[in-house]
């Protein structure tokens, strides 16, 4: 056992070195702290359900022009799959909508409003706190609710029974569930009937839809076997049924429910999805910044050794032995790790509403109290106490006697070694540094980069079915606002479209597509710049469906640059030409080719096609002078004309924004670290400083008695740190430029690393180091070398 009372005489008796390798350690414990229980959280979606291990997800690829996938399938593959596949036990069909629910004469725009087939409960293990899993959503008028729902609506009045109001649709409260756990990947508010949603898209079940799709296995085992059992059925249903041919198919792939959070890169996911390279990253950063907190505690204590001579030597006098010096080193190592990991638990509670805000997660601080994250913390110490102390009490036990004896403990190779641990903490904390910059410029280069529309001063308003016979008044109305510049209505957001389709020309030319059904204001809101042809007018809308040039068209397209090339014609080429999506039309204009996916993707054919019966959203484009004005105003006009649904609002830009949670997440995370790596680095460097300083007291002393300046005295200490820091800058450069290169390949549209950012953060580490080194260096510089060789 180690002797307690030494180790604290130890760090009493070197106060600047104790403190330095306290913080150190804790600031890298407490980083550990805080990812180790994100990675946890992000690890354990899902892993609540009984059947977590025999619930797969069914995903859907396809092929048309180009191969495809999505998260989303029809109604008809899970019963389908039960009926056909007796490795399947069961499944479930999932549907997320907003819907307006009301209560008491109030509306409330609910965006987490979930239909689901009455197996749910089985299949998933949410906690019905009130109500029968069995009979719950049996019906079509049945709903469940959440606990938090039911106090926001019902205060602490009983739930079941009560009835909410969805369009113009009664549903009586049949059950309540538990508060939605935060590490699930589905999660609601509400939930009915799975019917209701096939009652909305009539009753034929379709392969192809945009519902989700969960099947509960026998066997965790039987997944691969079913696989190929789907893969074949399908070939099957692909040449028969749906009658696809030319190397066209539909299949299905399963994806095990656990993995979709961290392992899922399809589009369509209803709910926000995870990276594991995301989780890998910050396991790595929270291992380097710990690691220079190590390297701190090897290099002082290697620093410190020769200060330790006369006491190895009274020790070793007195009789003890190797082992038994060894044993009291690693001790001290160990116990100060235990300091710092007490210490670190109480930054970690301080600091996580702000870790908090940068992961995105919302962690409560009673996990840090958790039984395995002590375990582990307490695992964390021991591990190291040993790691950062076994080489400096390998070095301090192994010291001979008479060598201690006769000229004091010296460590002839120890300086290298210091100089090769501190290159190692700059390599690090330059490392992050260059990664942190090349996130950020990428991040800005997502923002600033023309996207071929305008994304400003756009708000977007939710519209439904009901909303239709008087959307064009709605419209008229707004525009008229001084400060609303126009309005459109669309499907989807120009930011993310997901709906997919095919075209075909009368020579037998087809490609896969993107889709947008819009109205005749859309490209000039939107501000899409049109080069070949024309804008939609409201002619255009008039004479839908009517003669033109001697057919019936159904359509009137425009279609993106990509799409034209993809046909093989040029802008101009394609203008009039008639082109098939299901019904004919003729092609109005081109848009230049604009960014409607994230900058993870490139930028693929796309139509917009004349359709108002269809719309999701109403954007209106506002000037930017008194916003709160003009919202305000047309908050009056909604509230006026829409009384079925309260007036919800949010802007283009912030959902633009939200494609790249995850990457600001990133940076964020880097550029704390970074922070806290090139700080701790120089707090090691401000030691070993200032015990060269006091190694060197008395050369410094004859040198200024030899007419030493003061310039002289800081250059002489501070080259050769500073060279130390030039060389971990050449080390760190390439190995940074390689992984953000690899990072940034994800991008279809992406920054080219430039030069000068390896220029900048050499510099900018050889500043903070220089400033830190010449600290020490101007105080001894200052000193009276009388002071130094008066005892000489």
């Amino acid at each position: 056992m180690i002797n307690i009372k030494l180790a604290w005489r130890s760090l009493k008796k070197n106060k600047l070195y104790a403190f330095i390798n306290i913080l150190g350690l804790t600031v890298g414990i407490a980083s550990c702290l805080l990812i180790g229980i994100y990675i946890q959280h992000e690890l354990s979606y899902d892993q609540f359900h009984v059947n977590a291990d025999r619930i797969v997800r069914a995903t859907m690829e396809y092929k048309h022009d180009v191969v495809r996938r999505a998260a989303v399938t029809g109604t008809k593959p899970g019963p389908q799959f039960k009926r056909n596949f007796p490795e399947v036990k069961d499944f479930v069909r999932t549907f997320k909508y907003p819907r307006v629910v009301g209560y008491n004469n109030q509306l409330f725009e609910e965006k987490n409003f979930l239909y689901a087939d009455p197996s749910f409960f089985k299949v998933f293990s949410f906690n019905l706190i009130k109500g029968d899993a069995g009979t719950a959503l049996n019906a079509p008028d049945k709903m469940v609710i959440t606990q938090n729902t039911a106090k926001k609506y019902f205060g602490g009045q009983e739930a079941i029974g009560k009835v909410l109001k969805v369009g113009e649709k009664n549903f009586t409260i049949s059950g309540v569930v538990d508060i939605v756990p935060s590490n699930s990947q589905i999660q609601f508010d509400f939930i009915v009937p799975f019917s209701l949603y096939m009652d909305m898209n009539g009753p034929e079940q379709w392969w192809t839809a945009n519902n989700i799709t969960y099947l509960l296995l026998n066997n965790k085992d039987e997944v691969a076997p079913l696989q190929k059992r789907v893969a074949d059925y399908m070939k099957t249903v692909s040449q028969g049924e749906l009658k696809m041919g030319n190397g066209q198919y539909l299949t299905y792939n399963l994806q095990p429910l656990t993995s979709v959070h961290l392992h899922s890169d399809l589009p369509n996911e209803i709910e926000p999805t995870g990276s594991i390279t995301y989780i890998y990253i910050m396991l790595v950063v929270a291992l380097l910044i710990l690691t220079i907190a190590c390297v701190n505690y090897v290099n002082l204590a290697i620093a410190q050794s020769s200060g330790r001579g006369a006491e190895i030597g009274v020790r070793k006098v007195l009789g003890a032995a190797k082992g038994e010096l060894f044993t009291q080193f690693i001790g001290e190592s160990v116990f100060t790790a235990g300091i710092a990991a007490i210490l670190a638990i109480g930054v970690a509670m301080l600091v996580l509403p702000l870790f908090n805000q940068i992961s995105g997660k919302q962690l409560q601080v009673n996990v840090l109290f958790d039984p395995v994250i002590i375990i582990c913390l307490i695992v964390l110490s021991i591990v190291i106490g040993f790691a950062a102390g076994a080489y400096p009490a390998l070095l301090l036990s192994n010291a001979k006697l008479v060598k201690v004896l006769k000229s004091g403990f010296s460590f002839t190779s120890g300086q290298s070694v210091r100089k090769s641990l501190i290159v190692f903490q700059f390599v690090i904390s330059i490392f992050l540094i260059i990664s942190t910059i090349v996130i950020l410029q990428q991040l800005s280069y997502i923002r600033n980069k023309d996207l071929g529309y305008n994304k400003s001063n756009i708000m977007v308003l939710p519209v439904d079915n009901t909303m239709q016979p008087q959307l064009d008044a709605l419209k008229k109305e707004i525009s008229s606002i001084p400060n609303v510049q126009s309005a459109a209505a669309a499907y989807d957001e120009p930011i993310n479209v997901g709906w997919s389709d095919g075209i075909n020309t009368n020579d037998n030319k087809n490609i896969s597509v993107n889709a947008i059904p819009v109205d005749e204001d859309f490209i000039k809101t939107m501000q899409l710049k049109v080069v070949a042809g024309n804008d939609y007018t409201r002619a255009d809308v008039l004479q839908i469906d009517t003669t033109n040039q001697g057919k019936n068209h159904r359509y009137s397209f425009i279609l993106n640059e990509s799409a034209v090339k993809a046909l093989g014609w040029t802008p101009e080429q394609a203008v009039g030409k008639q082109i098939s999506k299901g019904d004919p039309g003729i092609i109005k204009g081109v848009v230049k080719d604009f960014n409607f996916k994230s900058f993870h993707d490139p930028i693929t054919p796309l139509v917009l096609f004349l359709d108002k019966d269809m719309p999701h959203a109403l954007f209106v484009r506002i000037n930017g002078n008194n916003t709160p004005g003009t919202i305000n105003e047309i908050g009056k006009i909604w509230k006026s004309r829409i009384i079925h649904r309260p007036f919800d609002y949010r802007f283009l830009d912030d959902d633009y924004d939200a494609l790249y949670r995850t990457e600001q997440r990133t940076a964020g995370v880097f550029t704390t670290f970074s922070i806290l790596a090139i700080v701790l680095a120089c707090l090691g460097l401000f030691a070993i400083t200032a015990f060269a300083v006091v190694r060197r007291t008395k050369e410094i002393g004859i040198r200024k008695v030899l007419g030493a300046n003061i310039a002289n005295i800081i250059l002489l200490i501070s080259k050769d740190f500073l060279k130390l820091v030039v060389m971990a800058t050449i080390i760190a450069s390439p190995i940074a430029w390689y992984v953000s290169s690899k990072w940034l390949q994800d991008f279809a549209y992406r920054i080219n690393i430039q030069w000068w950012v390896f220029i900048l953060t050499g510099g900018v580490s050889l500043l903070v180091a220089g400033l830190t080194v010449s600290a020490q260096a101007i105080k001894a510089a200052l000193a009276n070398p009388v002071n130094s060789l008066k005892n000489e």
